[in-house]
Formats: structure tokens, sequence, C-alpha cells
């Protein structure tokens, strides 16, 4: 199966164009305010519309209502809503029922404990995002740049298809597929200047990193 690579947060036209051109599988844009990253509806329509079906558009919300996830479904037709905060797994189903999309929960990872919620998400889910645990007092649950201990998902025995994020970079990604043996990498600040501002260079060199590490048979 070929690795998915998700490159997430992306704001502007230029950006975006960089992901699509070096063969991104996905791409995401962010609707939560405290995010730097975060998109009003009307440019998120117009980068919607650019991507033409090239790779898969995300949606990341945070505890989003319904009418929140009704305005970014209608400007931006996405293939998969991202659900990055509390939701419960009877919220995600019932996400999944009204809005009749593919749906990735975000399960913040810190220790082994961490994945006793799997089996609820996982029999309502269509992916999972395993994500580093936010530090106390963080205003935003993903998108910091911390990187969590890969080995608590070695051996993990997931029916379900499973992206890995949190810290990634084009330095770390085959350490990351090595222990985890993950189906997919999302990057967000790892290929950034400045939090919020992505790097065309640093988007390269990432997808490539990942698809050399996929050729290597790291997986």
């Amino acid at each position: 199966m070929s690795l998915l690579v998700k490159i997430c947060g992306l704001s502007t036209r230029e950006t975006l164009d960089a992901a699509l051109d070096a063969g991104a599988d996905m791409v995401g844009f962010v609707f939560f305010p405290p995010s730097p990253r975060h998109l009003a509806l009307d440019v998120a329509r117009g980068l919607g519309q650019a991507v033409k079906r090239r790779a898969a558009k995300v949606a990341l919300t945070v505890d989003a209502d319904d009418a929140t996830l009704a305005g970014i479904v209608e400007v931006l037709n996405p293939d998969i809503l991202q659900l990055h905060g509390h939701e419960t797994p009877a919220r995600v189903a019932d996400i999944k029922r009204k809005f009749s999309r593919e749906v990735m929960k975000a399960l913040p990872v810190e220790r082994a404990a961490d994945l006793a919620v799997m089996p609820d998400y996982g029999a309502v889910a269509d992916r999972i995002l395993f994500d580093a645990r936010p530090p106390k007092g963080a205003t935003r649950p993903g998108g910091l740049g911390a990187v969590f201990d890969w080995h608590v998902l070695e051996n993990l025995d997931l029916k379900l298809p499973f992206m890995v994020s949190g810290g990634l970079h084009a330095g770390n990604i085959g350490e990351a597929l090595r222990v985890t043996r993950a189906g997919g990498l999302d990057v967000s600040s790892g290929v950034e200047r400045t939090p919020g501002i992505k790097d065309i260079d640093m988007i390269r060199d990432f997808i490539r990193a990942a698809r050399a590490s996929q050729e290597l048979g790291v997986r």
C-alpha cells in the first residue's frame, strides 16, 4: 500500500500548488480561529476549487458544531473531515452520518494508556490520526511541533488506516515510519518558516523524503 502524505494548514495558492506539484496525497485546511493557520471561508473556497481532484481535501475542525461544519462543507466540499478536538465516539458517528464524509479522528498520544480509547473511535471513524498530546494550557490541540514517543504505537494492531503527526520533518520521518509502520504522515509546522507560514522548499523536501523512505522499504 502506498504511503499517504498530508500537508496540513495550507493557506495560500503558492504553497498549495507546491504541495500538489510535489505529489501530496492529502491537503489540509484548518478551520479553528486560535490557530495561525485558520482559514476564512471565502479563502477556503478558492483554495478548494484550485485542488481540482489532484489530492484529497481535508477540513480540520476542533469541536465544531453542525452549523460550522455545514458552512465548511458548503464552501470547501472536503473529502475528509478531520476532527481534532474532544469529539466523543457518538459525536464522530453523528458527524459522519449527517455530512456523509469520511471522518478522520485525531487522538492525542503521550503514553500507552492513551490508546485505551482507540477501539471506541475505531468502530466509528474511517481513519485515525495519532498526534502528540498538547501540553497543559495549550490553546490548540495540534500544530505545535511536538514529537511523541513513537514506540507507543509499535506493534499496533489497528484494522483502520492510520497516520502519525507531531513534530515531523524531512529528517525524522524515516525513523517515524520504521517504528510505527504508519500508512500515512501528516505535517504542518515541520514545513513552516514561522508558525502558519509554509515554506515551499520544505514542503518539497518533506514529500521527497517520504517517498524515498517508502522506496527503501522503511515501512
